[in-house]
């Protein structure tokens, strides 16, 4: 067997494992990662088009633990989510949802990872459409207002 194969097989093994954990949450979390890659890669592209020009040390371990934290944010969806499931089964009711909470969490998250890309390249000098940030920033919106509205209505 060759490697391209044996590495093929690696990856797949690995999403099926955690597709198989994570359920609806898969998506979300991949798509989390993925835009903390593209983050970090193109605001290190863009930090010398800005004004101090420069990439130090505490910069990019700074923003690597912003990273993690938005990983710990899910991760606080997820037991928040548990508690849910508990509650309600406790109680005889049935929680309808699997990873509300935290897929909430990913969204608003991936929303500010897509707003930070954007001003990344822009930084950068590359024109971006002029209606992609507002897109983005109206659905970072909505994920807060759905939020919200529930909220208050439960306060009602």
């Amino acid at each position: 067997m060759d490697k391209a194969n044996l590495l093929k097989k690696i990856v797949g093994a690995i999403s099926s494992v955690l597709s198989s954990m994570l359920g609806i949450l898969y998506i979300p979390v991949l798509l989390l990662v993925t835009c903390n890659v593209v983050d970090y890669t193109t605001g290190l592209i863009a930090a010398k088009y800005r004004d101090d020009g420069t990439i130090s040390s505490y910069k990019s371990f700074r923003g690597i633990f912003k990273k993690i934290s938005m990983w710990m944010l899910v991760v606080v969806g997820v037991v928040v989510d548990q508690l849910l499931k508990y509650t309600t089964d406790t109680i005889g009711l049935k929680f309808p949802f699997q990873f509300l909470i935290a897929c909430i969490v990913a969204v608003w998250l991936i929303c500010n990872e897509l707003i930070s890309i954007l001003e990344n390249i822009k930084d950068a000098g590359v024109n971006i459409p002029a209606f992609l940030l507002p897109l983005v920033k109206n659905i970072k919106s909505q994920t807060e207002a759905s939020v919200n509205m529930e909220n208050e209505d439960k306060e009602k």
